[in-house]
């Protein structure tokens, strides 16, 4: 399995802070956010991963992360020149880096804290069995979970239904930016066209999987988006402040 990382977008709602940087190397306490996804990664097992970023940033991304050593990864890096495409239209840029392996796909601004390793590994015992699949990460939002995409699962962890900010909630899970997917996720990527925001939609993606029922999810001890606004980056530095003092992060 390899791992991306994506870090692309034009993060208007974080300016002025993103008119010459990229958020992701936006500061979260004591590390730049990019830090966070590829440290899950690295935890998770991944020898290999790509990040995906604009043009106007990848040298910085480069002068930062460098090879990846620190983290215990070879990274390599690629460059997305529609930045407004969506994620789906972006990891279309890994197809010839996977290799026909598993992915394991991460936001550049989730920061969370859950055992990811064990999460692939259920997942390639999956594959083993069953040999087609993805998987999502959720988590617990109550009454915010509308603000999200909202997943529905049954006791056994099969996806049932996903709904993107729905009025009538049928959970209380939000969906996170975190997904394992199978190597035919490219031929489902292919298939897509834009959506009403020209997009192309993970959700879109998603509800593939779904489809043919092959879609599960696992719910996430802790998690913060913080990339989609001041006040939501502003509570991810506060939040991992505290996790970091208290060992927890």
């Amino acid at each position: 399995m390899k791992g991306v990382v994506l870090a692309g977008g034009l993060a208007t709602r974080l300016r002025p802070l993103t008119w010459v940087t990229n958020k992701h190397l936006l500061p979260v306490y004591n590390k730049p956010m990019i830090y966070y996804p590829l440290e899950m990664m690295r935890q998770a097992g991944m020898k290999e991963a790509l990040l995906i970023t604009s043009g106007d940033h990848v040298g910085d991304f480069a002068n930062l992360l460098k090879s990846g050593d620190e983290f215990d990864m070879r990274l390599y890096y690629a460059i997305q020149h529609n930045p407004t495409g969506g994620i789906a239209d972006a990891m279309k840029l890994a197809e010839e880096f996977s290799h026909h392996e598993p992915l394991l796909v991460i936001l550049g601004d989730n920061i969370f804290k859950f055992d990811l390793k064990k999460s692939v590994e259920r997942f390639t015992a999956q594959l083993e069995k069953e040999t087609r699949g993805a998987m999502v990460f959720g988590v617990r939002r109550d009454t915010e979970a509308r603000q999200y995409g909202v997943i529905e699962m049954d006791g056994e962890g099969k996806v049932l239904s996903i709904e993107e900010k729905p009025e009538k909630p049928k959970s209380d899970i939000a969906q996170t930016g975190v997904y394992l997917y199978d190597h035919r996720v490219f031929d489902f990527v292919r298939t897509l066209t834009p959506s009403a925001r020209g997009q192309l939609e993970v959700t879109d993606l998603n509800n593939m999987y779904l489809k043919e029922k092959s879609l599960m999810c696992e719910v996430i001890d802790w998690w913060v988006d913080a990339g989609t606004s001041h006040d939501e980056l502003l509570a991810a530095n506060m939040q991992v402040a505290e996790r970091v003092k208290q060992g927890l992060l």
